[in-house]
């Protein structure tokens, strides 16, 4: 059956009754997408407590605490600097105001986690700290996230995959007229309890906790590889369709090869280290005396 004939039995994104705006009260609108930040952001807070109550943590909760204002931070300006830089700097640079209208949504994974490690490394070094150490309990609470916004990608019926014939392929209201991979679903599994479930194992039964870089390395190689398998059946953002047709790859994908490829060479280089937690302290404070 061609892809026309598919339309006739696909479901209609309409069908499913989504509304992007949970609750709306005059001007004031409760988006699912600002939402999914929120709660994800409070939930990782939740779960990065939890991992600190075990032994050999790197920091104590009151300084978890003050973490989560300077990530929350790393997390808008990263993500939205980036997403204006790679995605639409044209449109960004003829209305800059609209760099600050973050409820219009536009916001990159890759500039969030780019800020997130950047405010991890300035807070550690305020409070004498182990960086990479707490870049690895933090990376095991960003599933979380992931998952919540990805969700709210559908919600809001964007992001969505290329044309499809397999019978849960979506029309999309802005889709055009074909069924289309729910992409943001595959990514919301994927990017969320699968990624979650592969490092909680890899903390609970290896001695990852005590071989810095190694739940970081394992996160960014597996986000990586799993949006780049994604991306081929995701639709590319509408201004990067030609950029897509010239390099073979989408933007996105672009982007996660120097992930796929630092994940895998970070755990590499600290499965090869025989230095643990108790050398990677001196180590560390050697960097921060430099």
């Amino acid at each position: 059956m061609s892809l026309a004939g598919h339309a006739q039995t696909a479901i209609y994104f309409s069908s499913l009754h989504l509304n992007p705006v949970l609750l709306q009260i005059g001007p004031f609108a409760l988006r699912w997408y600002s939402l999914a930040y929120i709660v994800g952001i409070l939930l990782g807070w939740f779960y990065l407590v939890r991992l600190l109550a075990e032994n050999a943590a790197p920091m104590t909760r009151e300084q978890a605490d003050g973490l989560v204002t300077w990530m929350t931070g790393g997390i808008i300006i990263g993500g939205r600097l980036a997403y204006v830089a790679f995605y639409d700097p044209e449109a960004y640079l003829a209305q800059p105001l609209k760099i600050f209208q973050l409820w219009a949504g536009g916001m990159s994974f890759h500039g969030g986690a780019l800020g997130v490690a950047i405010a991890i490394i300035l807070f550690a070094r305020n409070h004498r700290l182990q960086w990479l150490r707490i870049i690895d309990y933090v990376a095991m609470c960003a599933p979380i996230g992931l998952f919540l916004g990805r969700l709210a990608n559908f919600v809001n019926g964007e992001l969505w995959g290329s044309p499809t014939t397999v019978p849960w392929g979506i029309v999309f209201p802005h889709g055009g007229p074909l069924p289309r991979h729910p992409s943001q679903l595959y990514e919301a599994m994927l990017e969320g309890p699968i990624l979650f479930l592969l490092l909680w194992c890899l903390f609970r039964f290896t001695s990852s906790r005590q071989r810095p870089g190694l739940l970081s390395g394992a996160f960014i190689l597996g986000y990586g590889l799993f949006r780049f398998l994604v991306e081929y059946v995701r639709e590319p953002d509408q201004q990067l369709i030609g950029f897509a047709a010239e390099t073979g790859l989408h933007m996105g994908q672009w982007l996660c090869l120097p992930m796929i490829v630092g994940g895998a060479g970070l755990m590499l280089w600290t499965c090869r280290n025989p230095r643990r937690v108790a050398a990677h302290q001196s180590w560390s404070a050697h960097l921060w005396r430099i």
